[in-house]
């Protein structure tokens, strides 16, 4: 992918990624450090028990994490699927007998159309991982 749709889809994913965090991840990190620090105040239970408590505390977390990491996934799949389209029209295009520049134009223009879509369907993204992050139960 050229350089500069490469550098504009990061982008607005690093902020939405950004936004995540300090909006839901992060608070959700407090809760189970939190959380673990009251499992290790028991004295009376057990290591096993104590373990057990602390995983508990993580569990919350890891589903947050692994439901970004899903749709970031997807999301990078969807975009590499668009710009391996752009790959084969501008390799048929080559095939045809067009010159090297009309089929750069024509990958350029494709990717960037695959980026603007792309970056279009990313504030539908950030609302269903915003509604999952809350539906996880803490």
């Amino acid at each position: 992918m050229a350089e500069a749709h490469q550098t504009r889809v990061q982008k607005v994913v690093e902020d939405m990624v950004q936004g995540l965090e300090r909006d839901h991840i992060r608070k959700m990190q407090g809760r189970m450090f939190r959380c673990s620090a009251e499992c290790c105040d028991r004295p009376s239970d057990s290591m096993s028990q104590v373990h057990q408590c602390i995983e508990r505390c993580h569990t919350p977390l890891a589903q947050a994490q692994g439901l970004v990491t899903s749709e970031l996934e997807k999301f990078q799949d969807r975009l590499t699927r668009c710009t391996m389209h752009c790959n084969d029209k501008a390799k048929d295009l080559f095939d045809s007998g067009s010159k090297e520049p009309a089929v750069r134009s024509l990958m350029d223009r494709c990717v960037g159309s695959c980026v603007d879509d792309h970056i279009n369907l990313v504030p539908s993204m950030t609302r269903r991982l915003k509604e999952n992050l809350d539906s996880i139960q803490q």
